[in-house]
């Protein structure tokens, strides 16, 4: 059953996908990731893996999604499955990772999204208004630790707003989301990259110029350039931050009509991404934190990420800027946050509705409640049980692990099962722009290799997957703590852990079962096998 839904404008589609691929990351975790590889070094294996990896996967992924749409496949089982040829039976199950993924990383990003919602309400009332910096720090942790009922409340609030916006439909929900969230979003980041750039030092308590945090980021280390876990961060990051490997781009590109382009559109998208993330991203979290901490102190707190900096620490040091401009920028702050983590959870949901649309006739609104009880099953044990690491073991797996299996896979297809003279025409046809011939061996060749380096990489490498199947680093840590209570808490971490794991293993074997009973269905229907062509 094929759905009818299109998107409304160029404008909206292309906002839609930057929303799509503009998150929390590009806040977050691209300055800390900066940092920690060798700081402006980190941008040349960035940018290198953007224009090797990135942009390649982006022409892939659109236009995979654009043929797929053709025989109204509008999710990855199907739109893998009209690309596999004789070998589908396979590709179809690869597809699953297009499903799986996005709901799993929904499952505990809506939470993240929760919190900025939480913070934007807590900056209006004045909640940090006079609060020391250990004070506001311990809040986060009260927070998480559901200290009270609030997390809960706001948590629910965020899953039944994306319910509401998917059941609107493109047009009527995802794409107006974008067209509001999108330039509020860039609004607020200019404001706050502007203040944060010129902070001044001995003005409202700084001890440093803003220039002075940028100045720290943006000084190489060359040292760590030919570093492979530098090179590995930066791919990761690049995935993360473009949201390729997830199958909601192939879900968006589905809704284009067949002569419409993908080759500026998936430009476009992607350097709208890379100016969020690279221009306004490092301008914000780490030139403010610096002009109050200072370089030994940001580092410090960089080793527990960015969530640290974004939540324990920006709350108060906008206090200094005194009451009123702490509260507009906790406003921009959070708001900005919030707009990146539901442009982001709205692209989730649209690849689980297409599916459920497409195979099984479910009506636009059913679809859309159930990615929202879905997403509140699947993430209730990362809110319950958040100290005990399932958020992070969903992050690591769901939103790390199958993002590089199915990049890597969905472009030896794309490039050698569907054959490259075929994708090429596929990638050029109607397309707006003139696409540079050297790409075509780009993902052909170097595209698939890096990303085959990086899975072996990330297998094989310390605290990669092997290690984490076998819970490595918390059995050297039962290895040498004797402390009774300390070891107590680390044997319900690793249970906790396990579970998690299986869980999610279950859902990705119940999505296979709902691809399965989809694939007789159309049998029954007598609906024909796309043939590539």
């Amino acid at each position: 059953m094929s759905t009818k839904e299109s998107w409304g404008s160029r404008v909206g589609l292309v906002l839609a996908m930057a929303g799509n691929a503009v998150g929390l990351g590009n806040f977050l975790r691209f300055p800390v990731q900066a940092i920690q590889n060798g700081g402006g070094s980190f941008i040349i294996p960035y940018l290198t893996c953007f224009l090797l990896m990135g942009i390649p996967l982006l022409f892939v992924e659109w236009s995979m999604g654009r043929y797929g749409g053709r025989f109204g496949d509008h999710s990855t089982p199907f739109i893998l499955d009209s690309i596999g040829g004789r070998n589908r039976k396979l590709w179809k199950y690869v597809g699953v990772f297009g499903i799986f993924t996005n709901l799993a990383v929904a499952a505990y990003y809506c939470y993240i999204e929760s919190w900025t919602l939480a913070y934007v309400w807590k900056s209006l009332a004045g909640a940090f208004n006079g609060q020391g910096t250990e004070a506001v720090s311990q809040m986060f942790t009260d927070y998480t630790n559901l200290g009270t009922a609030e997390p809960i409340v706001f948590w629910i609030i965020c899953l039944a707003l994306n319910t509401w916006i998917l059941s609107r439909g493109l047009s009527g929900g995802v794409e107006i989301a974008a067209k509001v969230g999108m330039p509020l979003l860039i609004f607020f980041g200019i404001f706050l990259a502007v203040r944060g750039v010129t902070l001044t030092a001995g003005e409202s308590g700084a001890v440093y110029d803003g220039t002075e945090g940028l100045n720290f980021l943006w000084t190489p280390d060359f040292s760590s350039i030919w570093n492979f876990k530098v090179w590995l961060a930066a791919a990761g990051q690049i995935f993360f931050t473009l949201s390729v490997g997830m199958g909601s781009i192939q879900c968006y590109a589905s809704y284009l009509r067949s002569r419409d382009d993908v080759a500026l559109n998936a430009m476009s998208a992607g350097w709208m991404n890379e100016f969020v993330e690279v221009v306004l991203g490092a301008a914000i979290l780490i030139p403010i934190s610096v002009g109050y901490l200072g370089i030994e102190r940001v580092v410090e707190l960089t080793q527990t990420g960015g969530l640290g900096l974004g939540f324990r620490t920006l709350p108060y040091l906008f206090q200094q800027w005194g009451p009123w401009l702490a509260a507009l920028a906790g406003l921009a702050w959070f708001g900005l946050l919030f707009f990146a983590g539901i442009t982001s959870s709205l692209a989730m949901g649209t690849p689980i509705m297409g599916f459920l649309r497409d195979e099984f006739g479910w009506k636009r609104e059913r679809a859309a409640l159930a990615f929202g009880i879905s997403v509140m099953l699947l993430g209730l044990p990362t809110v319950l049980f958040f100290q005990y690491g399932v958020f992070d073991e969903y992050d690591y797996w769901a939103g790390t692990v199958s993002l590089v299996v199915f990049a890597m896979l969905e472009i030896i297809l794309f490039a050698w099962v569907f054959g490259i003279d075929k994708a090429w025409d596929e990638i050029t046809r109607n397309a707006d722009m003139k696409v540079p011939i050297f790409f075509k061996y780009i993902i052909k060749y170097v595209t698939p290799v890096i990303l085959v380096a990086v899975f072996l990489g990330s297998l094989l490498s310390s605290g990669g997957i092997l290690d984490q199947i076998s819970n490595k680093a918390i059995h050297e840590q039962l290895a040498v703590i004797t402390d009774p209570a300390q070891r107590a808490l680390l044997e319900d971490k690793l249970l906790f852990v396990n579970g998690s794991r299986v869980l999610l293993v279950l859902v990705f074997a119940f999505i296979s079962y709902l691809v399965y009973l989809a694939q007789k269905k159309r049998d029954r229907e007598g609906r024909i096998p796309v043939e590539s062509k």
